[in-house]
């Protein structure tokens, strides 16, 4: 990837910003020129709710290159409540506790860290609805 598209695709990765399809109606995760649903190029950004649950998880034990500080570490495909599909990464819960139907909500943390006195990269991950505040 390009420099400068990487910095320009920091805001979807930031705000969970996708697209929708304007003959379609349906929208995904991340953004792309061509819907993936009928193949027009007719779309529009929209914002996508930060709320869904788990429908399937992943626990990864065995990272690629440069994430062996954070295994293990829990991976989901969530479908937000417009039905939209993210994989992310899930935080603040215990391996053990996570289950399908498990309701999450997007938060903002720490992908990855560059090294000591490296670049800082932060960006959406999901965790469990904290209670009290799933209105």
């Amino acid at each position: 990837m390009s420099v400068p598209r990487y910095w320009r695709e920091r805001v979807t990765k930031y705000r969970l910003i996708g697209a929708q399809c304007t003959n379609c109606g349906k929208s995904f995760y991340p953004p792309r020129k061509v819907c993936p649903y009928c193949g027009s190029r007719d779309l529009k950004e929209v914002a996508l709710p930060r709320k869904g649950k788990v429908i399937s998880f992943t626990v990864i034990r065995v990272p690629p290159a440069g994430f062996e500080l954070y295994s293990p570490y829990l991976i989901a495909i969530v479908e937000l409540e417009n039905g939209t599909r993210v994989l992310a990464q899930l935080t603040d819960v215990d391996l053990s506790e996570v289950k399908v139907g498990m309701p999450v909500e997007a938060t903002f943390r720490k992908y990855l860290e560059h090294g000591p006195s490296g670049i800082i990269e932060y960006g959406i991950k999901f965790r469990p609805v904290i209670k009290g505040e799933d209105k």
